[in-house]
């Protein structure tokens, strides 16, 4: 787990500017030196910055220890001294109000971790006597024996307990379980708590395992079960199942302590026709006497309420097979009136997107709808996605009329977003007078800054402060050059990308670079919106620890994000042509770069994580004559190894064989003849990916004499997180890519210099001028890196 080594504090004030002067910021005192900071979380009245503590000492292993920071003296001190610390498992801490967090901790009487069994004390027996239909996706990590529930049981068993900061007054709170949530009324008044219970299952993860929901006082007592979940193993594959009974139990945003819960009407099979599909319920945690009310339905598969008053909110709906999202206005306290459809459109087309309702604080600390002078008014905020690039903007939307005015547009040469309204002080009205949002605004050559937008006359006039001047944070790179290319496939479906030069590169100068494609195919079910622009050209290029920009500083030409769609309309599924959209998708994006002269067409490498490892081994398998190698990191490759569905894939093996075996490269081993890298993590837990995956498909590779590697991380999961991890898949993937793709554009250099006449013996082999292709290949395996 990363973690922060300082925390400071400055005060927010007009002329304030990030970062601030070491002389305006306050360091808590009484931190342990050395010391991990995770978790840092504000008091709803900002008096006191509750904190997690590791110390270095005890490495990387061991427990949280909760500590807070009193804002006015700047003291820290530990919550919960001489105690075992936080159990993280599952939960960690909340406030429940200004002067009082609830914690899961570890019990004191907690035995130590059950040692595993020299032998095996008899048969791992799993029955389905009943005949039940029970379908599930490949689940890694799960429970396979008695001694893993024993260890579950260890990890996942917690005690709650609250604390006052004012006293340090501590509460026990229930037994201790295997506590999975415990969430406060707004009012503070009330528990919402849950936890697992036996019998568990090998045969889903711990979130399907049975679950009791209760309603507790805040000091602990019991006061009603709200729901006992039984074990889910029969929730069906497809999009849009869900578990029978409440599912996504909150409490209501707009009122002091009511609980709201949705429950299918389907079984939870989107397959079965019903009318309402599903049912929100809610209930007052102050009547201990009250049934459950009814208060709206969906004919969609329900996402969801934002809450504002009892007079409006916001209804989510969807269904993942139409691609349909409906978004509709309904009042809470209206008695059963029926909700009013607001938007009703394809979600995939981002053109069209609407954008998502500002949000208010309350007083309970809570959002709500910001609705502008209480009226039915409301802020939209949206990404502004269309033809020239991604440019988000802030609307008024009349909520019964539908209309809108736009207050603001991000603009050229600038990518700028909205985010968080500041003028919402108190509870005072939400106006265009004085309406005061945080937002951020960077450009191709300057970082994100924050900036202050103020309204006023109604809005249509906009200032603005900056309030921070971060630094460049990768000066390497500041003159790299960023450009969207947009081209299209053969079946004419509009294509675009991402081009990232080096830092004073000169294509006629230097000629073409080694180049990098980093991709990841995505389903659609509308060729147009396939097509859409989603990304600015005035984006900041942030550079993560595992960004394909990072190879930028080798000299490298990188397409990032190139469209890979894979597109089926009406009844069509898009897998059933998946390889020959694939790879018609990568042959446009080599095309392009090629055309534009900044890459060989003997020097493109693909590469991507995870669906997009399994696009590169596709590609190095069915359009070898496009690519110089391969890199795949934690890819899943033999999808009879996933049978019952995958990625946006609902049909199961059964059904479908020859999709499966048609897509998985594995089945195509003796095609690959370009070399191919593979990483992945001892440890994925990723659904379907599990490192058996790359083991199998390594062992099949090199059966059939394949230049290939597998690499696998220690400790690692889906994604790679260690220091050592990073920097070791870093630089296999360089010299992998040196090895095949650079020292293609270097063969060709030297038989372009041969031919002109050119001495090139002193840089390179012998005959390295006349190799290319497969050849050029196999002669880079034989050397001695």
């Amino acid at each position: 787990m990363s973690y922060y080594t300082d925390l400071m504090f400055t005060p927010f004030h007009d002329a304030l500017v990030l970062p601030a002067p070491a002389a305006d910021c306050h360091h808590p005192t009484g931190i342990p030196p050395g010391s991990w900071i995770n978790y840092a979380r504000w008091s709803p009245d900002s008096r006191h910055v509750a904190l997690t503590l590791r110390s270095s000492a005890e490495g990387a292993r061991g427990p949280l220890r909760l500590w807070t920071v009193d804002t006015e003296s700047w003291q820290a001190r530990e919550v919960f001294p001489g105690t075992r610390g936080l159990n993280t498992i599952f939960i960690s801490y909340d406030w429940m109000d200004s002067d009082t967090i609830i914690a899961a901790l570890i019990p004191e009487d907690h035995p130590t971790l059950p040692v595993k069994p020299a032998t095996v004390g008899g048969p791992k027996v799993e029955d389905n006597s009943s005949g039940k239909k029970s379908q599930a996706r490949t689940y890694p990590d799960l429970l396979a024996s008695p001694h893993d529930e024993a260890v579950f049981d260890h990890l996942g068993t917690s005690q709650l307990v609250s604390v006052k900061i004012s006293t340090g007054a501590v509460t026990r709170l229930g037994p201790s379980k295997q506590y999975t949530g415990a969430h406060a009324s707004p009012d503070g008044r009330y528990l919402l708590v849950s936890y697992f219970h036996r019998p568990y299952s090998y045969s889903v993860p711990c979130g399907r395992f049975p679950k009791s929901i209760e309603l507790w006082s805040a000091d602990g007592t019991p006061l009603r079960v709200i729901a006992d979940l039984p074990l889910a193993e029969d929730i069906p594959v497809a999009f849009d199942s869900c578990r029978q009974g409440p599912r996504h139990l909150e409490w209501r945003d707009d009122k002091p302590a009511e609980l709201a819960w949705i429950e299918c009407q389907d079984g939870g099979d989107p397959a079965v026709a019903a009318e309402p599909r599903d049912i929100v319920y809610t209930l007052e945690a102050g009547d201990l006497e009250a049934e459950a009310r009814p208060l709206v339905s969906t004919n969609l598969r329900c996402g969801g309420i934002v809450w504002g008053d009892d007079a409006l909110a916001l209804l989510y709906e969807s269904e993942w097979k139409s691609r349909r999202s409906i978004v509709s206005t309904f009042s809470p306290g209206s008695g059963g009136a029926a909700p009013q459809v607001l938007f009703d459109r394809n979600y995939e087309d981002a053109y069209t997107d609407p954008g998502s309702p500002a949000l208010r604080r309350t007083r309970w600390s809570t959002y709500v709808l910001a609705r502008l002078d209480g009226a039915r008014r409301l802020l939209l905020q949206g990404s502004g996605a269309g033809p020239t690039g991604s440019r988000p903007f802030l609307d008024v939307l009349e909520v019964d009329s539908k209309a809108t005015r736009r207050l603001w547009q991000s603009s050229p040469p600038f990518f700028e977003t909205t985010s968080t309204i500041l003028s919402d002080e108190d509870e005072r009205t939400i106006t265009l007078d004085g309406l005061r949002i945080l937002a951020t605004r960077e450009s191709e050559r300057e970082p994100p800054q924050f900036y202050i937008k103020s309204f006023a006359n109604d809005g249509r006039d906009i200032s603005e402060r900056c309030i921070s001047a971060f630094p460049h944070p990768y000066p390497t790179l500041k003159g790299l050059s960023q450009e969207i290319v947009r081209y299209k496939r053969d079946d004419g479906v509009e294509l675009n990308a991402t081009l990232y030069l080096p830092p004073g590169y000169d294509k006629d100068r230097d000629g073409p670079l080694p180049c990098l494609l980093w991709a990841y195919p995505r389903e659609y079910k509308d060729k147009a919106a396939a097509g859409q622009l989603r990304r600015s050209p005035h984006h900041f290029s942030a550079v993560g620890a595992s960004s394909p920009l990072i190879f930028l500083t080798r000299g490298w030409a990188v397409l990032d994000g190139p469209g890979f769609p894979i597109v089926a309309e009406g009844d069509e599924e898009p897998n059933d042509t998946f390889l020959e959209q694939l790879t018609a998708s990568a042959r446009a994006a080599v095309e392009e770069v090629v055309r534009r002269g900044v890459a060989h067409p003997s020097a493109v490498a693909i590469a991507g994580h995870s669906y997009g490892a399994f696009m590169a081994a596709n590609l190095l398998a069915h359009a070898p004559d496009l690519f110089a190698c391969g890199v795949g990191r934690s890819g899943a490759y033999n999808r009879t190894l996933t049978p019952f569905s995958f990625q946006q894939e609902q049909r199961t093996l059964w059904e479908v064989p020859e999709t499966y075996l048609k897509m998985s490269p594995f089945m195509h081993a003796d095609k690959v003849r370009r070399p191919l890298l593979l990483i992945h993590g001892a440890d994925d837990n990723n659904t379907g990916t599990f490192t058996l995956q790359s083991e199998r498909f390594y062992a099949a590779l090199k059966g059939h004499g394949c230049v290939t590697r597998l690499v696998v991380l220690p400790h690692e999961s889906h994604g790679y997180r260690a220091r050592e991890s990073v920097m070791h898949a870093l630089y296999e993937m360089n010299a992998w890519l040196d090895r095949f793709c650079r020292s293609a554009l270097e063969g060709q250099r030297g038989a372009a210099g041969m031919v002109a006449g050119e001495d090139r013996a002193g840089e390179q082999k012998q005959g390295a001028a006349e190799r290319s292709g497969d050849a050029l290949v196999a002669a880079a395996a034989e050397r001695d890196t």
